[in-house]
């Protein structure tokens, strides 16, 4: 189902008198508006079926595989849950993020979902490009030392490495800082999902939040931002219309039907193959 101009105008509302400011860096700006994901999810196909009166959303693509779970009332630290089902050779895979993950750096991975990058690069790639510190043991840190993001070595239970990600509180020596939030995506999660999350989270560019947003962490830096509460507005509708012109691109794109010469020469050598 689209989102609805009565859903857009919501998110018009909330926005229209905030003055919008540059917040950073990125695992520190807070949370955000949670529509910046279920909007875009919407926009390409995903329905609800989850109640409507109650606090938990619950979304499913178009093909039933994947489905996502917002619960701001979780009994543990993860508001936000995304699974897929297994289909065909394809495995199931499940990934959790923490309620202070930035909605704009969910989105990175379920914008991934709705149309994949057209190349597959390597999920350190973004990392080392942003100027974060990269370990010898498959761990990195932002410059601020404050989120951590790890791939977990091979073990005798999975055959794979998972990610696991979190921004901590500054420590005192060994001892880390209580958590911000995590995340958390596991081995299976197709790697283009995990490079898109990276990329998303170690862009330096700032967040947008309104000036009495008290998500993001104090240490944060907030600059008034060159944008107008209406341009944000605006670039959320912009966002809308785009993914949902990518999600059905990529539609055609798999249901796209063989061409003609594809058909005759494979009837040509089943054709040889008989005789």
């Amino acid at each position: 189902m689209p989102v609805s101009e009565r859903q857009l105008a919501g998110f018009a509302d909330k926005h229209a008198w905030q003055i919008p400011f540059d917040t950073s860096p990125r695992h520190l700006a807070g949370s955000g508006d949670a529509r910046h994901v279920t909007h875009g999810l919407a926009a390409a196909g995903w329905s609800a079926v989850s109640d409507p009166l109650g606090a938990e959303i619950v979304l499913r693509s178009p093909d039933l595989r994947h489905s996502l779970q917002f619960d701001p009332h979780s009994a543990t630290s993860a508001w936000w849950r995304l699974r897929a089902e297994s289909a065909d050779s394809e495995p199931g895979w499940y990934a959790e993020f923490g309620e202070l993950v930035p909605a704009e750096v969910l989105a990175g991975f379920t914008d991934a979902l709705i149309s994949p990058p057209p190349h597959q690069q390597d999920a350190w790639q973004p990392v080392t490009a942003a100027g974060w510190h990269r370990d010898s043991d498959g761990t990195a840190h932002s410059p601020d030392a404050m989120c951590h993001i790890e791939r977990r070595p091979l073990s005798e239970f999975h055959e794979r490495s998972s990610w696991h990600v979190e921004t901590r509180e500054p420590g005192h020596g060994r001892y880390p800082g209580p958590r911000i939030w995590h995340a958390f995506l596991d081995e299976r999660v197709p790697a283009h999902l995990v490079g898109s999350f990276l990329t998303a989270l170690t862009d330096d560019s700032p967040l947008l939040r309104g000036g009495f947003d008290r998500t993001a962490h104090y240490s944060a830096v907030k600059e008034p931002s060159r944008l107008s509460p209406e341009q944000v507005v605006d670039a959320h509708t912009a966002r809308i219309a785009s993914l949902r012109a990518r999600a059905r691109s990529a539609r055609r794109q798999t249901t796209k039907p063989a061409p003609p010469g594809a058909t005759a020469h494979t009837r040509a050598s089943s054709t040889s193959t008989r005789r």
